[in-house]
């Protein structure tokens, strides 16, 4: 895996960090690479339960890296040259968006995304849960990247905002549509029309977040061992479900339900977490197959 992306394994929870502090972890080619092959690589381990998902740094992702792509005014993309070689303000990101480069915006054969979208749309398509810890800037790209996740635990001082409206453009890192499963239309809107910057006390008000924490990954890092600690085939099938609950008739809904439910059980993994819980013991659960 690249250098732009930390990964160590403990417990089946596999603890996540971008790796680019000295530019606020800000997207550049190697850093959307990079958030694809991690989730990849992961999306094949069977003893995977739980992932959190992190920044180096002052800040958990601060949108995209304009000084890495500076050929994007020469390309004739319509960027504003002005913004360009601003990489050391946090508030000079957060276009993270329109794919600068044809292998960003080029589909990904057999995805429903192109590049820039498998970004975020990998970690919400892993099939464990995955927990985002926003601290600092999560602004444009990044905090689509956080959107991206299951849930977000968010320190009360962080910065967030759907920037992209500053540059012209808007949010098209799955974001779109993200947003309204989260915070419903109007509000989904009103951010994405202002690009106006929210703390993190205001996100979890907004039901953009969802805990405040002042340490938030080491909040995430136990909630995520938690997790870890139940079936994990009952993980998975729960964040199957509701990852297409708005997006199914709610018959489709029902019979996904039915579906999971006979799966479930009578399983080795359900009667397992039964016979621990009467035991008054641990659980030693099997990989999903």
């Amino acid at each position: 895996m690249s250098d732009r992306i930390q990964v160590t394994m403990e417990g089946g929870v596999a603890d996540v960090r971008l790796n680019r502090p000295e530019k606020m972890n800000a997207l550049d080619p190697g850093m959307f690479a990079a958030l694809v092959d991690t989730a990849d690589s992961l999306a094949t381990d069977p003893s995977l339960r739980c992932v959190v998902l992190s920044g180096e740094g002052r800040a958990f992702c601060a949108g995209l890296d304009f000084a890495s792509f500076q050929g994007m005014t020469e390309a004739g993309d319509g960027t504003d040259p002005t913004v360009e070689g601003q990489a050391d303000d946090p508030d000079a990101f957060g276009a993270g968006s329109e794919s600068p480069t044809p292998s960003l915006a080029d589909a990904d054969e057999g995805r429903i995304t192109h590049r820039g979208q498998q970004a975020v749309y990998g970690w919400t398509s892993l099939p464990v849960p995955v927990i985002a810890a926003v601290h600092g800037h999560a602004l444009g790209g990044g905090i689509q990247l956080a959107l991206g996740a299951d849930i977000r635990i968010v320190a009360p001082d962080a910065k967030l905002s759907i920037l992209e409206i500053r540059w012209g453009l808007i949010p098209d890192m799955t974001g779109t549509q993200s947003l309204v499963d989260l915070v419903g239309l109007d509000v989904a809107k009103e951010l994405t029309f202002t690009g106006r910057m929210v703390s993190g006390a205001e996100a979890v008000e907004l039901g953009l977040c969802t805990q405040l924490a002042d340490d938030p990954r080491t909040h995430a890092l136990e909630l995520a061992h938690e997790i870890a600690a139940k079936s994990p085939d009952a993980v998975r099938a729960a964040k199957r479900l509701f990852n297409q609950a708005s997006r199914v008739s709610l018959a489709e809904g029902f019979a996904a339900e039915r579906q999971e439910i006979s799966r479930l059980i009578g399983s080795a993994n359900q009667l397992e977490q039964v016979s621990a819980f009467f035991e008054k013991r641990a659980p030693n659960f099997a990989d999903p197959t």
